[in-house]
């Protein structure tokens, strides 16, 4: 029986099983590693997220984005976007650095057990741990407007599900949303060249500023410090204290969760978008849409235009992701169906990233609207990780396993345990 079982090997679990395997947990992490920056964004994007914010956590130092940068050859400088397929082989780098039991097989089904939990492998293999962390990113959470869910594939897309948009060289495409994603999809289809619009309900596009100087004047720094998630104190606040985030009450919580760091576009997307010419239609909102002669007829709402019909060959849906309970299929139903949930639906999570259901433990999107807008960033592993692998010793620490107390493996005869560095498994 393993002390814990990961489930997801991007950044958050990648991060947790680092943490869990250097203290001597009996551990093992399942899934494609990094395989949602690898096959699930397009080539040519680039992080938002600067990449000093962008490591991974480990125990010990030298596993970070820079450190990986200059053995290979590339450029980590603050002001200067990572391009995804860097920090996805980053994300793979770290793995064998840090993580010794990395098992590629997806999971089929988590089920409760007298002494924790069944996980079943995509082959069929049933394993026994004590604890299981599920970490499994974003995909599972696709959003997608109801008024484009009756669509067939060939018709609608999410943005998440595209890794090559070569596809749509000289198509028109309809690109749904205001944030990073649709920004730079409509960016990316402009330079194929495709015929781009971008249909948003928001009556403008926002856009973040161009960071300041890594090193600035103490007094500038200390009116608007910068953190993993954007300059400013209250940017630092969500990134550098979820657990005080964690604290305050629901009503502010839910009002933060759903308004901060909202939709916008990174400063060095603007003049892409600007110069490939996307026709961009704001404060209209698509209520209708259908297949007509192989492609698709929108019709979108807005207040001062009315009704407005167009024909386009392809919708990709960049409307980001929404953490619910009813998403979690991995989890089989008497688990998932007892799951504490907030008014939007997401489970909660309590302190050291426990969910409702013992040893079962939550890490990334799906614990937003508890510990802030930091979950939604690879910044958040940094906090999540050591916190949560805490909170797994402490459960352990409460069920001990039959015949007596927890002795963590490699711990019996010796001090605490260094990273290992061993390749995939």
């Amino acid at each position: 029986m393993y002390d814990l079982l990961i489930v997801g090997a991007g950044p958050y679990g990648l991060s947790i099983a680092a943490h869990a395997e250097a203290r001597g947990l009996d551990t093992r992490v399942f899934g494609r590693p990094m395989e949602s920056w690898r096959h699930h964004m397009p080539r040519g994007m680039f992080l938002k997220s600067e990449p000093w914010a962008s490591h991974l956590s480990a125990p010990g130092p030298g596993l970070g984005l820079d450190r990986y940068c200059v053995e290979h050859g590339e450029t980590a400088r603050h002001g200067r976007p990572i391009p995804v397929g860097t920090f996805a082989s980053y994300g793979l780098w770290f793995a064998r650095q840090a993580v010794a039991n990395l098992d590629e097989r997806m999971i089929a089904r988590i089920d409760a057990a007298p002494t924790g939990f069944l996980v079943e492998t995509e082959d069929g293999q049933v394993l026994h741990s004590r604890a299981v962390a599920l970490a499994t990113g974003v995909l599972p959470y696709m959003r997608v407007p109801e008024a484009l869910r009756g669509l067939a594939e060939e018709h609608v897309t999410h943005s998440s599900q595209h890794s090559d948009l070569s596809r749509f060289r000289d198509a028109d495409v309809t690109v749904v949303g205001a944030g990073q994603a649709a920004l730079e999809t409509a960016a990316l289809l402009a330079e194929l060249p495709a015929r781009v619009r971008i249909v948003a309900r928001a009556p403008e596009l926002a856009w973040n500023s161009v960071p300041p100087p890594w090193v600035r004047p103490w007094w500038k720094s200390l009116r608007a410090p910068h953190s993993g998630l954007g300059c400013g104190w209250r940017n630092w606040f969500y990134a550098e204290r979820p657990g005080a985030f964690r604290r305050l009450p629901d009503r502010t919580r839910a009002a933060v969760t759903a308004s901060a760091l909202g939709p916008a576009g990174a400063w060095w997307i603007r003049d892409r978008v600007a110069a490939g010419g996307v026709d961009v239609r704001l404060g209209e909102t698509v209520v209708d849409a259908r297949p007509v002669s192989g492609r698709v007829r929108i019709r979108t709402v807005d207040a001062a235009a009315g009704a407005r019909d167009f024909d386009t060959d392809h919708v990709i849906a960049a409307t980001g992701f929404e953490a619910d309970c009813a998403r979690m299929t991995v989890l089989a139903p008497r688990v998932r169906s007892v799951l504490a949930r907030s008014a939007g639906g997401s489970p909660r999570v309590g302190r050291g990233f426990a969910s409702s259901y013992p040893g079962l433990f939550l890490a990334g999107l799906v614990t937003a609207a508890d510990f802030g807008p930091a979950m939604r960033f690879v910044h958040g592993a940094s906090y999540t990780a050591p916190t949560l692998v805490d909170a797994v010793e402490r459960h352990l620490a409460r069920r001990p396993r039959q015949g007596g107390p927890v002795v963590p493996r490699g711990r019996e005869h010796q001090g605490p345990v260094g990273v290992t560095s061993r390749a995939n498994g």
